[in-house]
């Protein structure tokens, strides 16, 4: 069989590797093609980069046509994939899509699309079985496939206390928390407690080094390691995290964190109005209370951060707890394997007569 991949960030780019893992061991002679577009948030930065989305989707239409694949396979990415999804649907290809687009958060009237369009979704998430359910998709769920991504990764702990930085992935989310980074390095490097810690960022895949310390002035000791996220993660008693997978990681991971996140003025007024949840993390989502602190837009001051570190660090009651919370997220994902039954499920209904 032929699968034809749509990813759009770094954490689509870590389910679609999982799941190509399990589709090749129930289809040995499988081919692989992958299309990356390139991702961006933001109602002011979508209008700023319209040529670049449009330029990707008439190139990512023109190349499954010349493939020719048995299946299409969206991830995530709902702006694009949802786009592809008609493309495909509209020329006969069966579509899979893989890490349903968060429509129960905002833009709940892109279900129609979805029920339209794909032949298949797969949520990662237990609570979303519900809300599709009601809204005429009748949705599969395996568990969450980071689980297996984690249960893959050989640790190599880094010495010494540490409070991993996650600024994200996008340029926006650089610049929105990168500054906020270097003012909490002057907090903590004043209060004694904490003046030892070392500060580090995990830089994603899809940056580079320089685009980070970019952000860091003369003097400043804030670390920036590549390709070894996890291993920031579990080797920190803390972490500052931009909400998204990595929050989640660190959660399955067990580090305590602090979410922080912002847009421009703009994006965020129009958020405000149009998203509809009462928690912008996974992790607090899935549990269904704020398990760990969230600091959004104005909220989330070096002051306010450096707060909510002091708790964690401080007081060893903060951290059990949410460690403990941890443990029952863990349950509720379903553990390890997820990969494997996702991949086994769509071959079945690409071989099933």
């Amino acid at each position: 069989m032929r699968y034809y991949f749509i990813v759009g960030e770094a954490s689509g780019d870590l389910h679609a590797s999982n799941l190509m893992r399990g589709l090749r061991a129930c289809d040995p002679a499988c081919e692989f093609r992958t299309f990356r577009g390139t991702s961006v948030m933001g109602v002011v930065e979508v209008l700023s980069r319209l040529g670049t989305v449009f330029g990707d989707l008439a190139s990512c239409r023109k190349d499954l046509l010349a493939w020719k694949p048995d299946a299409v396979i969206l991830v995530d990415y709902p702006g694009f994939n949802l786009r592809m999804a008609r493309f495909a649907h509209r020329h006969g290809f069966k579509v899979f899509y893989y890490i349903a687009p968060k429509v129960w958060a905002h833009r709940a009237g892109r279900v129609r699309r979805l029920r339209r369009d794909v032949d298949a979704l797969y949520c990662i998430f237990p609570f979303e079985l519900e809300w599709f359910r009601a809204h005429g998709i009748a949705p599969r769920y395996f568990g969450n496939p980071l689980s297996d991504s984690i249960a893959q990764w050989d640790f190599r702990p880094m010495e010494g206390l540490r409070i991993a930085l996650l600024p994200g992935s996008r340029p926006a989310e650089l610049s929105f928390l990168m500054p906020r980074f270097v003012a909490l390095e002057r907090l903590l490097a004043a209060d004694p407690r904490f003046a030892g810690y070392r500060l580090t960022v995990a830089a994603a895949p899809s940056l580079t080094v320089q685009d980070y310390r970019k952000y860091l002035p003369d003097g400043s000791r804030i670390e920036v390691v590549a390709g070894r996220t996890y291993d920031v993660l579990a080797s920190a008693q803390a972490a500052v995290i931009s909400s998204g997978t990595a929050s989640l990681e660190a959660a399955l991971i067990g580090t305590p964190q602090v979410v922080c996140y912002g847009f421009n003025r703009l994006t965020w007024l129009i958020a405000r109005l149009s998203v509809k949840v009462r928690y912008v993390s996974l992790a607090n989502l899935t549990l269904d209370r704020l398990l760990f602190p969230e600091l959004l837009q104005d909220a989330a001051s070096p002051e306010r951060i450096f707060s909510e570190l002091e708790k964690i660090l401080a007081d060893g009651e903060t951290a059990a707890r949410i460690r403990a919370g941890y443990d029952e997220l863990k349950t509720l994902l379903g553990g390890v394997g997820a990969s494997g039954r996702i991949a086994k499920d769509i071959y079945g209904q690409i071989t099933r007569v």
